[in-house]
């Protein structure tokens, strides 16, 4: 019998990489996703897009959070662009962070996990989102994975705990990985605004092109001009 796992899909790049490369390692995946009261939903889109390519289920959950908090959730709120990778790098906490998200999530895969007894939670939070994030950060994943082998009735019979394979590399490692394994990056979103094109001005547009230069992957979300 395959082993199943909960695999938290957001639509972005990061999450649709860790959900193949859980389908290549034999799991039997389960994909959540959250419609927490972000600014767009095509974020949601792509995670469905995602999930039928990869031919899994996919579980919406809608869980606003009405306390705001941030530039994520608040459409009044103004997003930061226009900063180099460095700059986003030095830059401390952006006003993207939305407070605790991964641990509410995480919590929610786990219970949801647990009830479909599931052996694994995978989530796609890697090392240059926890310069920034610090729900992201390597000592934040260990300890979040203590909290399930202690807190639940499986992590405590030793058949449940969180991988987060992605937390050691680069975007550019991501990427190849992702090439790699067939992930359709075409689907996936990055960009903050949400729109239709991606803005290349935001945070998370500049880390994403960044990422695909140095893996010398053309990006199938941008239009590549003629000569």
């Amino acid at each position: 019998m395959r082993r199943k796992a909960v695999v938290l899909l957001s639509g972005g790049l990061d999450s649709a990489v860790t959900l193949f490369l859980a389908l290549r390692n034999g799991y039997d995946c389960r994909a959540l996703a959250f419609d927490y009261g972000q600014r767009h939903k095509a974020e949601i889109a792509g995670a469905k897009r995602i999930a039928a390519k990869a031919g899994v289920p996919l579980n919406v959950m809608r869980l606003p959070l009405p306390w705001k908090g941030s530039s994520l959730l608040d459409k009044k709120a103004v997003l930061p662009s226009g900063r180099t990778a460095r700059e986003i790098k030095s830059g401390g906490i952006p006003t993207t962070y939305v407070p605790a998200r991964n641990t509410v999530f995480l919590s929610i895969a786990a219970s949801f996990a647990e009830a479909i007894g599931a052996d694994t939670v995978f989530i796609g939070a890697h090392s240059e989102d926890s310069s920034g994030y610090p729900d992201c950060r390597r000592e934040y994943l260990e300890a979040f994975d203590n909290v399930i082998k202690l807190g639940t009735r499986r992590g405590a019979e030793k058949r449940l705990g969180l991988e987060f394979p992605l937390a050691d590399k680069t975007k550019a490692e991501i990427i190849r990985l992702g090439s790699s394994l067939g992930v359709p990056f075409q689907f996936t979103l990055s960009c903050y605004e949400g729109g239709k094109k991606p803005c290349m001005r935001c945070d998370s547009c500049v880390l994403r092109a960044k990422g695909f230069k140095e893996a010398r992957v053309k990006d199938p979300c941008i239009i590549q001009k003629r000569k």
